[in-house]
């Protein structure tokens, strides 16, 4: 697969992407493996959020969707959950707020019930060929979105989290080859990695579960909205599977990672990469 050259405004749109991706749609068919949970996922309106937010529903989960301010995505993510069967709750806004990240999990709890699978996917990243290239403001605001929001997110959550509870975290192939061009990004997915590895040892006396998942190149909007037309064009194709992934590829490594057959998997990353090594 190899996709047109292409450019939109961050954060993007999915409705906008040549090719139109796939989250399971069509494909995903649910067993029952997360019945009676409730599951937030960050991240949500589209992409691999996206993908989650319907194999969860699909497989009985009621999903809180924490999005920034994508609203057309959002709906679309809760049209499907609402498909089959499940509740859900929108809850936009910056996550970059630590105020706001605790509000996001008093809200799931009061309004879905519970809380038992916390999703820590929501992620910015710019393209930049130099450091004098990057503004300080744009390496806090990374920062910020991608690791600070999840330890925010991670800390409200966990006094609701009971045993068989899972935190499952989005770092990426980038933490440990990481690319130059995107340098504040691959920072915090490496510490994703190693934050999951760490607190999978300090809640397990709870019986809380963390792992985290190392996407490879996965088709979503955040590609052609924070890189350079060349590069979306070629995005992917330096996998040994030749492509990029599609969302629909990563959500069932999360709902293992969710679901009870997981039972005895924590402190473990997952590579999903179309063949590149994750060490």
């Amino acid at each position: 697969m190899s996709q047109p050259a292409q450019q939109q405004t961050p954060p993007g749109s999915t409705a906008d992407l040549d090719p139109q991706p796939d989250h399971g749609e069509e494909s995903y068919r649910g067993s029952g493996r997360l019945e009676g949970k409730v599951a937030l996922v960050t991240g949500a309106d589209s992409g691999i959020g996206r993908a989650v937010a319907l194999a969860y529903a699909r497989e009985g989960a009621d999903v809180a969707v924490s999005y920034l301010d994508e609203h057309d995505d959002a709906r679309e993510t809760a049209r499907w959950v609402e498909e089959a069967g499940r509740r859900v709750l929108l809850l936009p806004g910056d996550l970059a707020d630590p105020q706001h990240c605790r509000d996001v999990v008093t809200r799931t709890v009061d309004e879905l019930g519970r809380l038992d699978v916390l999703v820590n996917n929501a992620a910015f990243q710019m393209s930049h060929e130099s450091i004098e290239e990057i503004p300080d403001e744009e390496w806090d605001h990374t920062l910020a979105v991608n690791l600070s929001a999840l330890f925010h997110l991670t800390k409200a959550a966990a006094p609701h989290l009971g045993p068989g509870a899972s935190v499952i975290n989005s770092s990426s192939v980038n933490s440990d080859q990481p690319s130059p061009q995107l340098l504040p990004y691959a920072a915090t997915k490496a510490a994703i990695a190693n934050i999951s590895a760490g607190l999978a040892q300090m809640l397990g006396e709870r019986g809380i579960r963390v792992n985290s998942v190392a996407p490879g190149p996965v088709w979503t909007p955040l590609i052609p909205s924070t890189m350079p037309p060349e590069a979306v064009e070629s995005f992917g194709a330096q996998t040994p599977l030749g492509r990029p992934g599609q969302p629909a590829e990563m959500a069932p490594v999360y709902v293992m990672l969710a679901s009870d057959e997981a039972s005895y998997v924590s402190g473990a990353r997952i590579a999903v990469t179309g063949g590149k090594p994750v060490l």
